[in-house]
Formats: C-alpha cells, sequence, structure tokens
C-alpha cells in the first residue's frame, strides 16, 4: 500500500497510487467538463466525487496519479449547472484525513453540498501542429518539443526530456561520473547541433544534478537522473514538457511509440562513448515495446531485465537508440497525451537482432522524482 504522507507537517512528497485492498482505484478527469470521477472496481460506473471535504493536496495526488506534476486548478461545480443526472451515485472522500489511502473513500448517494469536483492538472504532453516527414528519420521543429541536448565543457554527451520548466529527466550514466554541475548546460527548442545554428540559441546552465542514490553502473539498474535548471525554461511551440507515465497503468507490448536523439546513426563498438560521429539534425524512430518477460528470454538478454527497466524495438534490429541517445526519451502517446514512458539506457549494441533498446522505467521512478522535486 502506497501512502500519502506528510513531513514535519509540510506538502507531502510521496504521492502514490490509490489502493482499495487488491483493488486499483482508478481516477480519470472527463475531457468535456473537467470533472473528476472515479472508478471503484473494473468494469464498475465512473462516479463523479463529491466536493464535501475535499482540498488541493488530494487534487494534487490525483494530478499525479494521471502523471501530471501538479494540480492547476480545482473547484466544486452545482450539479445544477451540469446538466446531468448521476444515477449510478458518487463517491466521496471521508471527513477522516488521517486514515488509510484505501478508507477515504466512500459511496454515496447523493453530495450534501450539491457540488462535485472538477479539476485542472498541470499541462504536458501536447505539442503544436508540425508537419510530419514521410519516410524520413529527420525530426522537424516542435515535433518532440520536451527533448534537450545536454552538454558538458561545450560538448555533447546525451539527450534529455523536460518535465517543468525547472527540470530535465536523463539517465544516471550520463552525469553520474561528471561532476560538476556549473560545466553542464542544457539546449532545448532545437533541431540541429550544427554549431552555427547552435549559437543562435541561448544554452540554459545548470544549478543541480541528482542521480538515483540506487544506481548501478554494471547492471544499469535505476538508470534515471534529475536537472534543476538555473532558470526556467520559457515554454512555447518549440519548448514544451512531456507528461509522465499514470501509476499502475502498463502500456502493453506491441504499443507503438517513438524514440529521438542526436546520436550515433550507424552502429559502433564504442560503449557509451561521450564524442564521436553523432549526428548534427534530431533523428526519430518508432520502436514497439517488448514485454520484459520476452526481453528477459534466452534469445534476448537472458534475465537481465530488471523491474525498473523496459525494452522496445524491433526483434529483427534496423531501428535503435544509441550512444549519445542516452537520456533521452521514449515516449508514447496515451490518453491522448505524451508520456514519457523511458529513458535511453543501454543495451548490446545498436540496432542487433534480438538485442532491442532497454530503457529506465519511468513508472518505477514516480514517487523519487516528485521527491526530489519538491524537496529542491
Amino acid at each position: 500500500m502506497r501512502t500519502l504522507s506528510q513531513e514535519n507537517g509540510q506538502k507531502s512528497r510521496q504521492v502514490q497510487f490509490l489502493v482499495q485492498g487488491a483493488t486499483v482505484i482508478t481516477p480519470r478527469i472527463s475531457a468535456e467538463n473537467s470533472l473528476l470521477e472515479i472508478q471503484l472496481e473494473k468494469l464498475q460506473p465512473w462516479l463523479p466525487v463529491c466536493y464535501d471535504h475535499w482540498n488541493s493536496l488530494l487534487g494534487t495526488l490525483v494530478c499525479r496519479q494521471l502523471g501530471y506534476l501538479r494540480l492547476t486548478k480545482h473547484k466544486g461545480v452545482n450539479l445544477t449547472d451540469i446538466g446531468q443526472s448521476y444515477t449510478d451515485g458518487f463517491v466521496q472522500i471521508t471527513s477522516d484525513h488521517q486514515s488509510k489511502l484505501e478508507h477515504l473513500w466512500q459511496f454515496r448517494g447523493s453530495c450534501s453540498t450539491g457540488k462535485i469536483i472538477a479539476l485542472k492538472c498541470f499541462d504536458c504532453g501536447t505539442r503544436a501542429k508540425v508537419p510530419r516527414i514521410i519516410g524520413g528519420v529527420d525530426a522537424t521543429l516542435g515535433r518532440w518539443p520536451w527533448q534537450v541536448s545536454l552538454y558538458y565543457h561545450n560538448r555533447p554527451t546525451c539527450g534529455g526530456s523536460i518535465i517543468t520548466r525547472e527540470w530535465i529527466i536523463t539517465a544516471a550514466h550520463c552525469v553520474s561520473t561528471l561532476h560538476q554541475d556549473s560545466s553542464w548546460v542544457v539546449y532545448a527548442g532545437i533541431v540541429s547541433r550544427n554549431a552555427a545554428k547552435l549559437a543562435q540559441y541561448m544554452g540554459h546552465t545548470v544549478e543541480k544534478i541528482i542521480y538515483n542514490k540506487n544506481y548501478n553502473h554494471r547492471s544499469h539498474d535505476s538508470d534515471i537522473a534529475l536537472i534543476k535548471l538555473r532558470k526556467p525554461l520559457n515554454f512555447s511551440d518549440t519548448i514544451r514538457p512531456i507528461c509522465l507515465p499514470q501509476y499502475s497503468h502498463e502500456l502493453p507490448g506491441g504499443t507503438l511509440c517513438w524514440i529521438s536523439g542526436w546520436g550515433y546513426t550507424q552502429p559502433d563498438n564504442v560503449y557509451y562513448a561521450l564524442h564521436s560521429s553523432y549526428s548534427d539534425t534530431l533523428k526519430e524512430a518508432q520502436v514497439p515495446l517488448i514485454s520484459t518477460k520476452k526481453c528477459n528470454s534466452s534469445c534476448m538478454y537472458n534475465g537481465e531485465i530488471t523491474p525498473q527497466m523496459l525494452c522496445a524495438g524491433h526483434t529483427e534490429g534496423n531501428l535503435d537508440a544509441c550512444q549519445g541517445d542516452s537520456g533521452g526519451p521514449l515516449a508514447c502517446q496515451d490518453d491522448n497525451v505524451w508520456r514519457l514512458i523511458g529513458v535511453v539506457s543501454w543495451g548490446t549494441g545498436c540496432a542487433e537482432p534480438n538485442h532491442p533498446g532497454v530503457y529506465t522505467k519511468v513508472a518505477e521512478f514516480l514517487g523519487w522524482i516528485y521527491d526530489i522535486i519538491e524537496t529542491y
């Protein structure tokens, strides 16, 4: 059971999934009217949530459960203004906010206040309408607006993904041995790393880099890090955040997702080399997710894939992330928004048959991400 905890009377730093016994309590926000709805058990009707006993902390919990970093707005909406009859009932939060989360939700036939909850969460995972190159591999500006390029001592090293105006997610192996935070620069809103074109952009200096304390450079486990920028980004059509995954909502094997980066365009035997024949232009490729069971089989990685990892790629090879793409996004469209499902981590060679790319499974680190962002 994961809980909503408070430390020293401050806002919760660890907001995780709601569980009622062994049954997941599933929330959603209606795209039509922003109303919060709860499904208490699978195949049961979606029920609106009464305004009674509601607060912003619970709104943050729901938003994060859905993969959004924070709550933007919440309000009570009069049932008389909805023009819809709810014959299946309602869900209400109990007045006892100290009890465990599985005890907070109660079924109700009506709402005493006559109001139900409407929520708006942090906007992410959307992009401006941009042309798509048919049959090509170059990405157009604004197609992957969360993609950033990380430079160390003025040299390109890895990729990363924007999740807020101040925070970037990348791989721990990109930053764990390069400790001078002030020597890092992040470039956002670019597709070309040609020196002349890059000179037109202002690089963003780094305030702090934090990699997961459980990162193991031998097994590549927990290969994830957070970068805090000194000054917040200005969001635009070419610079936007990507959403995080939803709790306990795993995309099935075969789901088509996208990788992007400036890494090698030809396989190279140098493992995790920082500088070589990188691409000057952001590349993209579509790859299917591969189930952990299949990826851990003897014909693939033979048990090396931990619960903190996931695989994506084609069993025949041909398309894959490669050196220099490390830390970049594995982005999947889910629930009409783009989500950071994986972080480019490792693999045997590049685009080799039966050795797909291995990615850090972001869903396993949501509590850690929220904790770091609220701490720093």
